[in-house]
């Protein structure tokens, strides 16, 4: 527009001009034109071609380069299925490293690069992963916590329905009958006391309901949240049953317990419980992608990670039981890894098993000895307190050592046993800790016992058990010694006393067996000394010299000295009472660093091997 606007300007000049008109232009005249808009056209021209060639060069894409960003941020897995069965030979191989090598890079690249991926890319990673990968990945210790996807949307609660009343819908639904006492007792007390709750709460007036005595010890607590304990408490006794394990996913429990898990953030009670379930439903293989699919793993990975040893030890039990590529073993209710809880490269080459005692814990039992409030808060890591030194201290000294603790229930009186008497017996739960100890793969490397106070008669009454049972013979000849922490072989004053008056009636059958005496005490401890002898088991003993306080007024010193000698190793008496005799109360002090001493040389040989 602009060159044709210069044209006409041109023109009119040459046509208003003083010479005097001619009836034609002359050459020269036109000459002059094209001499002045020559090189406005071409210069246009080339302007406008080049203006048309970058704009179709900007337009052009490279698929090369957009097929190599789209490589930087998505992996295509196969979805074929790995099931062995399924794909043979060379091909499953393939797809088995294949998945191997994605798993050790996104376990590792967040360990090398501080900000490795964008947030999207984690998603998209999170979406791609199968389910062996996400769960490999759970079990890495490094691993950033947007490789897993959040747990999906939650169905909406049923009208008029409130949380507790679906606890008990799901707990009514699995099956009362022919099942073990101990669970028809729990089962029992949460639907009672649960219609209790729910009629009170209709109808606007709180009650006790048909057991008074539970909530008498929790009246500050908030009743549903007491209701739900009790239904959770029924449910892990149930999730023992694989067949329950099946009608509790099937009824909709792992969305269920989701929902409670993420409503009862600040009660790590109810949560581990929570826990304890999933871990057993965990057991049963062909439930692991129900498990995966419905969240759970992004919230166990969460949990592993918590500094409290309780919760961090709880989610890595589930997520062990749910790593059948790595881990043959299968941890049952009770059974604890306290090291190693992650996947790691450092080969396990022995066990040390820790079995509490008397109202003990599988952590707080082998916690450091308690102190000033104010020294905790200073201490800037591990080194200097910690919830549990066999999973910080022994673990950091012996990385080599497979460190399980087992807990198990006991009282001081039958006014709160939780189930029938016979379960409480030494004997029974011989049988039962062993089942769930060889299940764990305990035996098949060389080991040792640890124990405290009753845990100490619980262990050689299950390796004499296990000495007349030819298939526990390795658990036998891999047992290379033991550590008895005032164990009272020859029995103890506890049975004697009461703690008070509620307890001084009906003594439980732990208690009962503590007593001197008690006739299967001696002769647990008669046929124990003649098969350790033959063995030639390394022990050592501890035992204390100060009293422990047992209530306001009562002051006992619960295992003597010369209950505490087994007749066969070292016995070192140690100034502390009988709670702390367990728990040093720095690294370096005697009864940690004699402990160590004592795991390094009785396995000298195996941890060189």
């Amino acid at each position: 527009m602009s060159l044709a606007t210069c044209c006409i300007i041109c023109c009119r000049r040459i046509g208003t001009s003083t010479t005097p008109p001619k009836s034609d232009l002359s050459w020269k005249d036109i000459r002059n034109i094209i001499k002045f808009t020559g090189p406005l056209i071409l210069g246009g021209s080339l302007f406008i071609t080049y203006e048309v060639l970058a704009l179709k060069k900007s337009m052009t894409l490279d698929t090369q380069v957009v097929e190599k960003e789209k490589l930087k941020s998505y992996i295509y897995l196969d979805a074929v299925s790995l099931d062995k069965r399924e794909n043979q030979g060379v091909t499953y191989q393939a797809r088995k490293e294949l998945h191997k090598a994605l798993r050790k890079v996104l376990a590792t690249s967040a360990r090398i690069f501080r900000n490795p991926f964008d947030d999207y890319q984690y998603r998209t990673l999170a979406q791609a992963c199968d389910v062996r990968t996400i769960i490999g990945l759970a079990r890495s210790k490094e691993t950033d916590l947007r490789f897993f996807l959040p747990p999906p949307h939650l169905p909406a609660i049923k009208e008029d329905y409130s949380i507790e009343e679906e606890l008990r819908q799901l707990l009514a639904s699995l099956p009362q009958t022919e099942i073990d006492h101990c669970i028809q007792y729990f089962t029992s007390l949460a639907l009672r006391e649960s219609s209790q709750s729910l009629a009170a709460q209709k109808g606007g007036l709180w009650c006790f309901g048909g057991n008074g005595l539970p909530y008498a010890e929790s009246l500050g607590e908030v009743p549903s949240a007491t209701v739900e304990m009790f239904c959770l408490q029924a449910l892990v006794k149930h999730s023992e049953i694989a067949t329950h394990c099946d009608k509790i996913e099937a009824n909709g429990g792992l969305q269920l317990l989701q929902r409670i898990y993420q409503l009862h953030k600040d009660c790590p009670k109810i949560q581990r419980s929570i826990v304890r379930i999933i871990g057993n439903m965990a057991l049963h293989e062909h439930l692991h992608s129900a498990i995966v699919h419905s969240g759970w793993v992004s919230i166990l990975a969460e949990a592993a990670k918590s500094p409290h040893v309780i919760q961090a030890s709880h989610a890595a039990r589930t997520l062990a039981n749910l790593d059948r590529e790595t881990v043959q073993e299968k941890y049952q209710d009770g059974v604890y890894v306290l090291h190693p809880q992650y996947r790691t490269s450092q080969p396990i080459k022995a066990d040390v098993l820790f079995i509490h005692g008397l109202m003990g814990a599988a952590f707080k039992t082998w916690r450091q000895q308690d102190c000033d409030k104010l020294e905790i808060e200073k201490a800037s890591d591990e080194e200097c307190y910690t919830q549990c030194w066999p999973k910080t201290w022994l673990a950091r000294d012996c990385p080599a050592l497979r460190i399980i603790s087992v807990e198990y229930d006991t009282n001081l009186s039958d006014w709160r046993a939780k189930c029938p008497v016979e379960r409480k017996s030494i004997a029974y739960r011989s049988h039962e800790l062993l089942r769930k100890l060889r299940a764990a793969g305990v035996g098949d490397r060389p080991m040792i016992w640890v124990s405290h106070s009753m845990g100490g008669l619980l262990v050689k009454k299950m390796l004499v058990d296990a000495s007349k049972k030819p298939e526990l013979n390795s658990l036998i000849n891999n047992t290379r010694g033991m550590i008895f922490y005032s164990v009272p072989h020859h029995g103890s004053r506890l049975a004697e006393y009461s703690v008070n008056i509620r307890y001084l009636l009906f003594p439980s059958v732990e208690v009962k067996e503590l007593s001197k005496d008690c006739p299967a005490l001696k002769e647990l401890h008669d046929d124990f000394l003649t098969f350790a002898k033959d063995k030639n088991f390394q022990v050592l003993n501890f035992v204390e010299t100060l009293p422990t306080s047992i209530g306001s007024m009562i002051k006992l010193h619960v295992v003597p000295v010369e209950s505490a000698d087994l007749g066969i190793g070292d016995l070192i008496p140690v100034a502390v009472n009988h709670l702390n005799i367990c728990k040093p109360k720095k690294k370096d002090t005697f009864l940690y660093q004699r402990t160590l001493q004592f795991i390094r040389e009785t396995l000298a040989k195996d941890l060189e091997n």
